[in-house]
């Protein structure tokens, strides 16, 4: 019996007036997946293949630069998150060296100059993730049914969204592992992996992989909605495992959310009869804070590490 697929939806109507049959026919695709796991890809999607494929391959170069000079971008101290390359601790469970880079303006960004436009790539891949995820930001919306431009105007800083470049290296015989099973904490997230793929996503109790296509992305709902919409949609529990012989490299882009903002089920989800909030609130930066030691010091009990299951109630 094969393997359920991901849904793949083409986003050519956002781009195109007049087609409101396929507007309606991606709306329902994604809000069944939404509701059901949290994963689906898109097609024609606004990001131009030639970007992509070039942004792969700048990221490649860098990464296969001695550690001295991948140092030369490291953060700088004041940074939200650590701006600039890094690489996991030994100690730690996931296996992957990465460059991230906030907003092109924000004064956090430490981009290497070389190679070559890589730079400037990555500065034009993240203008082009917002604008897509800008659209993506509204078709959830409509597809919670919430007041128009409801999420534009909760989610109105994008100086805290941000992007990574990362590679793993080959997996071994012992270990697989790349990012061990876990939920996004922003927003939504989207991905670009190359042809080998590795991403894989928990439904119904199986792991399913997300097979590489030539110009789709991958989009995963996080933890930020699935607590405003009191668990109607769900986010995606996923996992990166590592080819065998091969390193594998991706760009991931979080649309996130500003530290500050206070989190909670919407009234829209918990108004009606035995509909009670699964969640109190919080504010976004003491999750943050919470999902950052997990990573600075993961527990040695694997039950110990906070998710989102943290705020129930």
């Amino acid at each position: 019996m094969s393997k359920p697929a991901i849904p793949t939806v083409d986003l050519t109507p956002f781009f195109t007036a007049g087609d409101e049959t396929g507007r309606k026919r991606a709306k329902d695709t994604i809000a069944e997946a939404c509701t059901d796991y949290g994963f689906f890809q898109i097609v024609n999607h606004g990001v131009p293949l030639d970007l992509m494929n070039q942004a792969l391959d700048l990221s490649k170069t860098f990464f296969n630069y001695s550690d001295d000079v991948k140092r030369e971008s490291s953060p700088g101290p004041d940074a939200p998150l650590p701006a600039g390359y890094n690489k996991q601790p030994d100690h730690s469970p996931d296996k992957n060296e990465y460059l991230l880079m906030f907003p092109p303006e924000s004064p956090f960004n430490v981009l290497p100059d070389n190679p070559p436009d890589f730079k400037k790539t990555m500065e034009d891949m993240f203008k082009y993730f917002v604008k897509t995820s800008q659209i993506l930001e509204g078709i959830i919306n409509e597809c919670l049914g919430l007041p128009s431009n409801f999420l534009k105007e909760y989610n109105n800083d994008r100086s805290w969204d941000f992007m990574v470049t990362l590679r793993y290296q080959p997996g071994t015989e012992t270990d697989t592992n790349g990012i061990t099973e876990h939920e996004d904490g922003n927003i939504f997230t989207i991905v670009l992996q190359e042809d080998i793929g590795g991403l894989e996503v928990f439904k119904n109790g199986e792991w399913i992989p997300v097979i590489p296509s030539n110009g789709t992305l991958v989009v995963n709902i996080s933890d930020v909605i699935q607590v405003l919409s009191n668990k109607k949609f769900k986010s995606a529990t996923h996992r990166v495992v590592r080819p065998k012989g091969r390193s594998r490299h991706s760009y991931v882009y979080f649309h996130s959310l500003r530290g500050d903002k206070w989190v909670e089920p919407l009234p829209e989800f918990t108004k009606e009869i035995g509909m009670e909030a699964k969640y109190k609130g919080f504010y976004f930066k003491d999750y943050q804070a919470l999902r950052m030691r997990n990573k600075t010091h993961p527990p040695s009990n694997p039950e110990d590490i906070i998710r989102i299951s943290h705020y129930e109630i």
